[in-house]
């Protein structure tokens, strides 16, 4: 038998209860593997994740002469000389969005050209508005589409003074020019265009781990950071359970009734997705409105939950859900509705999920399409604890961020069917 194209949870019928360690945070793994990459010297980093998104760029940093070892399964150490080298060929980074643009602004210090890509996916996700940011401070980048493949011509050294971005389009581009600006000649001011960030919380873990990296970051005003010419230090960095992955097993735990025990307090995160732990408490009462821009990677699992709520429950300021692995909301609304028609609408970039708690016990033949989104997956799963019958379509997508997900469930007693896709 070949690999397993569909998986089935198995309703339980009883209250999951047990221990599960969630996976290293992928968005800090990435970040710390960067600037590990840009400090001169050798930085151990304990408690990371591995997975798809930090393979990519782990072996990106590999082809530009940095050397990251593995001495076990959630350590990475890394020794550079402060530099990235031109690479030989291009960079494949999957459908690993914080690497291709974090990398997008890094080889900007490389003397040479360097071009970005990834797969099918990654070439529909739009990196236009950091190509400009960057374009603006002087560096000669390039894409046909305005996603990529992507050619940065860079010239060995950073001489901008200002890098300016929208930050409602994507906090990831304001993360990628704030690590970037650390390594110019001078102090760059990084300033958004306007107020709003797509997810603050996620610039604000930037800034921390590039502190702890020896970066000096000075808040200007609400919309500018100024960064010094400091380049970053070796250091070792101990890095937080991953939120996102977290509110699985927190959803899971609210579904069935059950006691899972993380192995740290639900207070210890500081990602931003940590805030949804108070939403999934207030299952079956959750809120009638949930606000979706703070906490993007909880959406899918908040959603799911939601279809089993006492009342209805809306989500808004969805826009950047659109622009990630997959159209998240259309992929939330075609989910659902396989589940039983009418359970989700889209309004602009709003998603109303109905909730019907009487779905709880009952059957459905759903062949749900994961777009091969690990999100999709993961958060889908949590409906077959509830409805049978529900067949998750590439499974396998989980490994981009939680390649244990599968064992994880199965460690709590759920029954997960893994199957051949019939033709």
């Amino acid at each position: 038998m070949g690999a397993p194209h569909t998986a089935t949870v198995v309703p339980p019928g009883f209250a999951l209860q047990g221990k599960v360690a969630p996976p290293g945070s992928k968005s800090i793994t990435n970040r710390a593997l960067l600037l590990a990459a840009l400090a001169n010297g050798t930085s151990r980093l304990t408690g990371a994740l591995k997975s798809d998104d930090t393979r990519h760029m782990s072996n990106a940093l590999r082809q530009m002469g940095v050397t990251v070892d593995e001495p076990d399964d959630t350590t990475f150490v890394v020794t550079s000389g402060g530099y990235l080298q031109a690479p030989e060929g291009p960079l494949f980074l999957g459908n690993a969005g914080t690497a291709m643009r974090f990398l997008t602004a890094a080889v900007a210090t490389v003397n040479g050209d360097v071009t970005l890509d990834g797969d099918a996916y990654m070439q529909k996700r739009p990196i236009g508005p950091l190509l400009d940011a960057l374009r603006a401070g002087g560096i000669e980048v390039s894409s046909a589409t305005g996603c990529p493949p992507v050619v940065v011509k860079g010239n060995g050294s950073l001489t901008a003074k200002t890098f300016e971005i929208d930050g409602g389009l994507s906090s990831q581009y304001v993360s990628a020019l704030l690590m970037l600006a650390a390594c110019g000649t001078a102090a760059i001011d990084v300033k958004l265009t306007g107020k709003d960030i797509g997810a603050r919380g996620y610039v604000d873990l930037t800034l921390a781990c590039m502190q702890a990296f020896g970066a000096s970051v000075e808040v200007v005003d609400d919309v500018t950071w100024r960064i010094a010419a400091t380049g970053y230090h070796a250091c070792d960095y101990v890095i937080e359970p991953d939120a996102s992955a977290a509110t699985y097993l927190w959803a899971a735990q609210a579904l069935t009734g059950g006691a899972i025990d993380l192995g740290v307090p639900d207070d210890c995160f500081t990602q931003p997705d940590a805030s949804a732990q108070r939403v999934i408490a207030a299952y079956p009462a959750m809120p009638a409105v949930i606000n979706g821009s703070q906490m993007q990677d909880a959406v899918p699992t908040l959603a799911v939950l939601a279809a089993f709520n006492n009342t209805p429950v809306r989500f808004t300021e969805l826009a950047n859900l659109r622009v990630k692995e997959c159209d998240r909301v259309q992929a939330l609304h075609d989910g659902l509705n396989a589940i039983r028609p009418g359970l989700a609408t889209v309004e602009g970039d709003d998603l109303l999920v109905a909730a019907d708690p009487a779905l709880a016990g009952s059957h459905c033949d759903a062949l749900i399409d994961t777009h091969s989104d690990h999100r999709m997956a993961m958060c889908f799963a949590l409906a077959g604890l509830k409805v049978s019958g529900i067949r998750l379509l590439d499974p396998e997508c989980v490994g981009k961020t939680y390649p244990g997900y599968w064992d994880a469930l199965r460690s709590l007693g759920v029954t997960v069917n893994m199957a051949e896709r019939s033709a």
